[in-house]
């Protein structure tokens, strides 16, 4: 679509009359500090209690038959004993679920617990050595899981590309009314999905390492449960939206070929929404390449049909409607892809048969869903809302602000991509039950955005009078430009510190605290201040960014603050609950069926 690539790999907008390139921040945090009461999770865990309910001899760390994988090779686990604690790795050392004694109901000879074919060293060591080597090993998984992540917003940000170069070449009409279509989808279409499909973020790593990885599917058939009745108001808005934007007083013209914009670009909403559950059904089972494979086969595949459909020969040529259609098309290749890969190349561990059980527990995904469409909804609007503001500055000043907003929204996908890797990582680790790694895992994320932000913050500072001058040749932006650059690099600092507080807030459920500092930092700190520093210090753009920048430092300092105090013990018992609630649930189904039968 004709936008720019953000900060949670979605498109957003980009102008004709003032070139401002959106983005946003995916936290997607919310807070899930109770058990799911629609679960039926116990108020307290009671190991006892769970092996009087389970009747057919698996208590809450029962076993299940198909070992895992990670994101590179087939690695299974050999049986062992389940009354002789986890298998020890090549170290000696032990990891993953901690064993309960063993019962009448404990079955003699269970299958081995599938988990994450990770190094890993004792919980429970207070030796330095072993905390610093337990460092180096999360910090090269880390990066291991990092760099794919990477390579796909990297691709991902081709389709975008793509639809801007074939369509912004027709006419200025054109690409104000594909500005204001990509704009109005990402606002009310793209954030809304987004913000669901955090939740996930949750459910599915910790799900992968318990002894009941099944679940990953099942959470994942909820979340399609949900994302199609969100989908209904999403495309009710964009079918009528040429209505809306003449409510909001648009040009009729642009208003007009935005809706045609829309409704073509429907055509991928729900591939759109079914990719952002099927790459965190992947990237949970530490499958971090696929998305990448598929995404890196279906870019020069768009490029191909952006080109054909819009410039093409005149028997398939569209025109204007040929870049959505286009970019709807790649969507749904993505989704076919990733249901091959899933049938024919991953084990089938993760999968959950589809039931009727797909239907309970939708309460906890609404319920957290909605704090993450709040917090991605609110900072990519506030992104517009700054764009808005700069557009009153001036031409100027709007050239400078698309400089700067694109390159501070392509330096953040690097942090943003380990944001994602550290989410699955520690959620990993809390269904493994290891709490202490959860606890280096947060550390060494927060030092590696660190160094990544150095890394930009010296490469805008090292090239700030030349930057400009490779997205526009007017001197007088390439001074302003030059000017704010130094802004824009301490910008990296916090920016990256947030993204990596955000995920790991999601690995704990606590989306709403997420969407609390988002929703603080920009409308009660951050956007007030800029705009009053621009309009009425006569600060200009440094005022806007200046607010910008205090937002950001406050969300870091609270975030990372958050990540740092956390209580990892008690967030594995969290999922334990969990896990209880949905053993205790497959049961009751499970009689159910029985019965009926």
């Amino acid at each position: 679509m004709s936008s720019t690539y953000v900060h949670y790999s979605a498109p957003s907008s980009l102008s004709s009359d003032y070139a401002i390139l959106s983005r946003y921040n995916a936290a997607h945090d919310q807070n899930l500090d109770e058990p799911d009461t629609n679960s039926e999770a116990p108020s307290t865990f009671d190991e006892h209690d769970i092996e009087a309910r389970d009747e057919n001899g698996l208590d809450i760390h029962g076993r299940t038959t198909t070992p895992r994988r990670d994101s590179h090779t087939f690695q299974y686990l050999p049986p062992f004993n389940p009354t002789m604690g986890p298998l020890p790795d090549r170290h000696g050392h032990r990891s993953g679920p901690k064993q309960v004694d063993p019962t009448e109901h404990t079955p003699l000879l269970a299958p081995p617990v599938p988990r994450i074919q990770e190094v890993c060293d004792p919980e429970n060591s207070s030796d330095p050595s072993v905390y610093s080597k337990m460092f180096w090993e999360e910090l090269a998984i880390l990066t291991k899981y990092t760099l794919p992540v990477f390579g796909t917003h990297l691709f991902e940000f081709s389709l975008v590309i793509a639809a801007v170069i074939s369509i912004g070449h027709l006419s200025t009409t054109a690409l104000a009314a594909s500005t204001l279509g990509s704009m109005t989808a990402s606002v009310s279409g793209f954030s809304i999905i987004q913000g669901f499909a955090s939740t996930l973020d949750t459910m599915l790593p910790s799900a992968w390492t318990s002894s009941q990885p099944q679940l990953v599917g099942l959470w994942s058939q909820r979340m399609a449960i949900v994302m199609s009745a969100a989908l209904v108001p999403i495309f009710c808005v964009w079918w009528s939206s040429e209505s809306i934007l003449l409510y909001l007083k648009q040009e009729p013209e642009v208003a007009r070929l935005a809706s045609v914009y829309l409704k073509w670009a429907s055509i991928g909403l729900p591939a759109y929404a079914f990719n952002a559950i099927s790459r965190r059904y992947f990237q949970s089972q530490g499958l971090f390449d696929v998305p990448t494979r598929i995404i890196l086969g279906v870019a020069p595949i768009n490029a191909v049909l952006n080109y054909v459909l819009v410039w093409g020969p005149e028997p398939i040529r569209l025109g204007f409607i040929g870049a959505p259609i286009a970019t709807a098309i790649s969507f749904n290749l993505i989704s076919l892809l990733s249901i091959i890969y899933g049938v024919f190349f991953v084990p089938k561990t993760a999968w959950h048969p589809l039931s009727m059980r797909c239907f309970t527990s939708l309460g906890v995904l609404v319920q957290l869903g909605l704090s993450g469409v709040g917090q991605v909804a609110s900072e990519w609007w506030s992104w517009e809302l700054v764009g808005l503001a700069a557009s009153q500055l001036g031409p100027t000043a709007l050239a400078t602000q698309s400089v700067l907003l694109v390159s501070a929204s392509t330096t953040y996908q690097a942090p943003f991509a380990l944001s994602v890797a550290s989410s699955v990582r520690i959620g990993n680790l809390l269904g493994e039950e290891n709490a202490t790694r959860a606890a280096v895992a947060t550390k060494c994320s927060i030092l590696m955005s660190l160094a990544i932000s150095a890394l930009w913050s010296t490469m805008f500072m090292a090239f700030r009078y030349q930057w400009a001058y490779i997205f526009n040749d007017d001197p007088a932006v390439a001074t302003m430009v030059a000017a704010i650059l130094p802004l824009v690099a301490l910008f990296q600092v916090f920016d990256g510190l947030s993204a990596i507080a955000g995920g790991v807030l999601r690995a704990i459920g606590k989306q709403f605290t997420g969407a609390l500092l988002n929703l603080s930092a920009y409308y009660v700190i951050g956007i007030p201040f800029g705009i009053w520093l621009a309009f009425w210090k006569d600060m200009h753009l440094h005022g806007l960014w200046i607010g910008l920048t205090i937002s950001l430092v406050y969300s870091a300092a609270a975030g990372v603050w958050l990540s740092l105090h956390t209580d990892w013990n008690r967030e594995v018992e969290k999922v334990r609950l969990r896990l209880a609630a949905d053993r205790k649930a497959s049961f009751e189904h499970s009689d159910v069926e029985g019965r009926t039968q």
